[in-house]
């Protein structure tokens, strides 16, 4: 079958994850996506974890399958030259580069569109071309800062934690190639090209959405509420056998029916607390949320996370094994 995007022509001169994510989408969907580096080290991805300085990093190969790539000197009139021959046969461009560097190697979006006018050009920003911190660098850990992704992320009495997926990254990779894919269809129908800009800080509050609520309804910023999110009912992480750093479950039991709560308390070994009017209904349960979370709490010490998975699981309540990446390598319903 012929992928979404084949025949569509990608040049792609971005490096380490935002623009680098965005065009590993487009070569996933069929396009022929050309890397371009600096000749003398290339995209600095490349080096980043890797074991030896001859050697390309996982980091970098995991973001750059699929691609091909060439070395062009883009500061030299001869690599300029070179790369603007190029720009008629391509339907897309893609650039992260700091503030002002795109422009400053005379590729800024006026001087390609003169050459393809007809181009769909991608830029990546930190935070966009436009405001107080338009000039600033930023990375994934940065735009989730200024975002207020830290602001959310901890339990309330500790310190902002930053959260491990590189949503400032790659999230804003996503919207990069959703604005593309937006373009290119525009383009079918009109046949013009146009720019198309993403801020990293914009991306991630966009993910962000439904946490400024409280800007809406009490004028005050959301706080940080940990593992149970202020739900007033079965919904926690809890330790599970054999105790390693990583075994965890973590359960949303919210509104659960009595007929499901039944059932879990059979699988529990409770079944003396069926019919109990002190955890019926989900309002009372949530008046005594700390004896419910014991009650469950005290089944998960004497399981494991995947045994608590497949029993709880096909109860309907919402059930997660906290897995490490290798054990989401070898799960088996990723690898079906």
């Amino acid at each position: 079958m012929e992928r979404a995007l084949e025949g569509v022509k990608v040049l792609d001169l971005t490096q380490f994850e935002a623009g680098p994510s965005c065009t590993l989408m487009l070569a996933w969907m069929g396009a022929d996506v050309i890397k371009v580096e600096e000749p003398t080290r290339g995209d600095q991805g490349r080096r980043l974890g890797a074991d030896q300085a001859t050697q390309d990093s996982w980091y970098f190969i995991l973001l750059n399958a699929n691609k091909r790539s060439i070395t062009l000197n883009l500061k030299e009139p001869e690599g300029l030259d070179i790369f603007k021959r190029m720009l008629p046969h391509f339907d897309i461009m893609v650039e992260n580069f700091g503030p002002g560097t795109i422009e400053n190697l005379g590729l800024g979006y006026e001087a390609v569109k003169a050459i393809n006018p007809s181009i769909i050009y991608a830029s990546i920003k930190g935070f966009g071309s436009s405001g107080p911190y338009s000039e600033y660098k930023s990375f994934d850990m940065i735009a989730q800062a200024m975002a207020g992704a830290y602001s959310l992320t901890g339990m309330p009495d500790g310190p902002p934690l930053k959260p491990a997926p590189t949503v400032g990254d790659t999230g804003t990779g996503l919207h990069t190639a959703i604005g593309i894919l937006s373009a290119y269809i525009q383009r079918l129908k009109t046949g013009k090209g146009q720019r198309v800009e993403l801020s990293m800080q914009e991306s991630v509050v966009n993910l962000l959405r439904p946490s400024f609520r409280g800007h809406y309804t009490e004028n005050a910023p959301l706080p940080r509420i940990g593992f149970g999110g202020g739900y007033r009912d079965l919904t926690n992480l809890f330790p599970c056998q054999p105790g390693g750093p990583n075994d965890y479950v973590f359960v949303r039991g919210t509104g659960v029916s009595e007929r499901v709560w039944n059932a879990l308390l059979k699988i529990m070994n409770r079944e003396d607390l069926i019919g109990d009017e002190r955890y019926r209904t989900p309002q009372a349960r949530g008046k005594r949320i700390e004896e419910v979370n014991e009650i469950f709490g005290a089944y998960c010490r004497t399981h494991t996370k995947q045994e608590i998975l497949a029993a709880v699981g096909p109860l309907g309540i919402p059930t997660g094994a906290v897995q490490d990446t290798m054990e989401v390598m070898h799960d088996p319903h990723m690898r079906e």
